[in-house]
């Protein structure tokens, strides 16, 4: 019994048996295992009753926002390679499609991303880098299909109110010359536009951007709505045959597998238009894949598309690490490939977007699922989870509690697929090291004297993908740098001719834009400087401050100098801050508290210990005016601190209790014009 034992645990490491494999296979497992089997019969995979429905592809989004901001910044060969392990095809996640935000300038989770129009006269298509990310993409997968939408919209549109359809032409003008803009300047062809993230949908609204975009002949980009809930949009369709018509694709957030039957019963693709939004470690990669296949199984979604892409932001922003892999540290150039990555290539490498599902897909009898997808031309790819609850929680929504055990699953193949002889396998275990297993590839399953019967051990939280393809792989690179804290001592002088990208390295912007500026009126030491560009404050998408603020360095710092120098441009109400342990950002960040040194051009001074100004600490008078540059010097040490203006001290020892570390950051008073030039930071333990 033992020996039979050992034979069965060496066999599972191949996790395939077939018929073929005689009864020296079967005599290793449990006599009871197979009883069960000959009960519960076997799983058919049939295209003889047609076909289910067209996929079109698993995706990630960049954005909602600012997810991919250190991104840019990482030193080659390091971003390269980031690049490869999430877009490269039979390499990595090998992602078919990519959705990105259309910068509206307003805070969208973890940051502000600039609008293509912060006025209504100006039009800039090279601000940011999701312009740069889309090229990157395409470069490695010209197939890849582009995907744009709205989080925030920039003041102008709102006129005067925190409303994006108070003029429906003028909006759908804007999302249109963003559209017109990516092909013009970029030569990048945008396949999906959507409406508005996770806010309201106005009927009229879509109906108008659908004309325009005809008009302007783009009548290939279709129209994703509403990009929230499957209600209220579904039932509008089906009451509105103009709406039913103009709307290409019913996208929901967050599903949990499900949709409802006014969506089923509009007849167009239904995605998960966003979900995942976990942490990347073992329970988000399970998460992740019970999802691919379930979303399909139980609701009919033909695409699913991960919040986020990468998680490139700074880790105690909101939904730190919530991205399929991480990359938070390009002043080292170390990256982490999270499980999630493999996760994906178990569906991508293995599909592409076309392909159908079989109508014979489901759920396991003792846990899990199992779908299939065909080319039609004979191709045929099988991917089977068994993700346990404890290991496959979403962040959202909940998820009822459901139970998965070991079980042998026999499956056979008909209709076209009964003379396919042999299939690839590729397997996944996830769990703690050392035990995890990540798409490694195992002997083929040979089928020629089976009559395509095989069957497969399947254990929990495992993922199999049986496929006819051979192109798969598991890409590497060698490991990049170790991990490094953000550096002690670090200075920008923003003298930059010609920036690639619209923003500084490293700075964060979590309520305003900081773009690298040209100072032609100061040839001099400030000719190149960093400026806040909006004065008016963004149709928003979540709680953006009352001030701009833009975040840098390492939220563990606790003592710090901080100096800077600043030029306020708005006569008598303007102000400028900097700040040091700043313990808020994103969504939150309205209530951040910290150390905060304002001046102002009516001749004070400030120190708050928070950003919206309640608490404060010292106050006063100080020759401060517009148009005139000032050296701002805050030093943070223990429970004290103490601050200079152009190297005179203007107040001492003021007393800092809370919070005991954070960032640090520069901003202004309020969505106003102002410049910042030589910003250096020391931290100390």
């Amino acid at each position: 019994m033992a020996g039979r034992l050992q034979q069965a645990s060496q066999q599972r490491r191949g996790k395939a048996m077939t018929a073929a494999a005689g009864s020296a296979g079967r005599a290793a497992l449990p006599l009871l295992l197979w009883a069960l089997l000959a009960r519960g019969g076997a799983y058919v995979l049939d295209d003889s009753d047609g076909l289910g429905r067209e996929f079109d592809g698993i995706g990630a989004v960049s954005g909602g926002g600012a997810t991919s901001r250190l991104l840019v910044n990482y030193p080659e060969p390091y971003r390269s390679q980031i690049l490869d392990y999430l877009f490269k095809p039979n390499f990595g996640a090998s992602l078919h499609s990519l959705k990105v935000e259309i910068g509206g300038d307003g805070q969208t989770t973890d940051g502000t991303e600039p609008s293509h129009m912060h006025y209504e006269l100006d039009e800039n298509y090279f601000r940011g880098y999701e312009w740069w990310l889309m090229k990157e993409a395409k470069k490695r997968n010209p197939n890849i299909t582009l995907m744009g939408l709205p989080w925030s919209f920039p003041g102008w549109l709102g006129k005067g109110f925190n409303w994006p359809y108070v003029n429906l032409p003028l909006t759908a003008y804007y999302v249109v010359t963003w559209i017109a803009g990516a092909k013009h300047y970029h030569d990048l062809d945008i396949d999906y536009v959507g409406i508005w993230n996770e806010r309201s949908f106005d009927s009229n609204y879509i109906k108008v951007l659908r004309r325009m975009l005809n008009y302007q002949g783009f009548q290939q980009v279709k129209i994703i709505a509403s990009d929230n809930l499957w209600q209220p949009i579904s039932a509008s369709m089906l009451l509105d045959a103009e709406l039913l018509k103009v709307i290409d694709v019913i996208g929901a957030h967050y599903p949990g597998t499900r949709t409802v039957k006014q969506a089923w019963l509009t007849k167009k693709k239904l995605w998960s238009s966003e979900d995942f939004s976990t942490l990347n470690n073992d329970v988000g990669a399970g998460c992740w894949a019970r999802i691919l296949n379930q979303n399909y199984i139980n609701g009919y979604m033909t695409s699913t598309i991960a919040w986020n892409l990468v998680a490139s932001y700074y880790e105690q922003l909101p939904y730190g690490r919530s991205g399929l892999m991480t990359a938070q540290e390009p002043w080292s150039g170390h990256y982490v490939v999270q499980p999630p990555i493999w996760v994906s290539a178990h569906t991508t490498q293995f599909t592409r977007p076309g392909w159908r599902y079989l109508k014979t897909v489901g759920h396991l009898e003792k846990g899990g699922s199992y779908v299939a997808l065909t080319d039609g031309l004979g191709n045929l790819t099988i991917i089977i989870e068994t993700m346990s609850h404890r290991h496959s929680k979403c962040i959202r929504p909940f998820l009822p509690y459901f139970n998965v055990s070991q079980q042998l699953a026999t499956f056979v193949l008909n209709g076209s697929f009964s003379k396919i002889p042999e299939l690839q396998v590729w397997h996944s275990k996830l769990g703690k090291p050392p035990l995890t297993v990540l798409l490694e590839q195992l002997d083929s399953l040979w089928l020629l004297d089976t009559d395509g019967r095989f069957s497969l051990e399947l254990q929990e939280d495992e993922l199999f993908t049986l496929t006819t393809l051979t192109t798969g792989s598991k890409g590497s690179y060698p490991p990049p740098p170790e991990s490094q804290p953000f550096p002690r001592v670090y200075k920008d002088d923003f003298n930059v001719d010609y920036p690639f990208f619209s923003e500084a390295p490293n700075f964060a912007d979590q309520t305003g834009v900081f773009e690298y500026f040209m100072n032609t009126e100061d040839p001099g030491e400030h000719r190149f400087t960093l400026r806040q560009v909006l004065n008016q404050r963004p149709v928003t998408w979540a709680a953006d401050a009352f001030n701009t603020i833009s975040i840098i360095g390492d939220y563990k710092w606790s003592n710090m100098t901080i100096r800077c120098d600043v030029l306020i441009e708005t006569p008598e109400k303007g102000g400028v801050f900097i700040a040091g342990r700043v313990n808020k950002g994103g969504i939150l960040i309205r209530s951040a508290r910290g150390v905060f040194f304002w001046i102002f051009a009516n001749g004070t001074y400030r120190v708050t210990g928070d950003l919206a100004g309640w608490i404060l600490y010292a106050f006063g008078q100080v020759d401060v005016t517009a148009h005139k540059w000032y050296t701002l010097t805050l030093t943070i040490k223990g429970r004290l601190s103490s601050g200079t203006l152009n190297g005179q001290p203007l107040w001492t020892s003021v007393p800092v209790s809370f919070p005991k570390n954070g960032w640090a950051a520069i901003g202004t008073s309020a969505f106003e014009f102002a410049q910042f030039d030589n910003f250096q930071v020391e931290a100390t333990p």
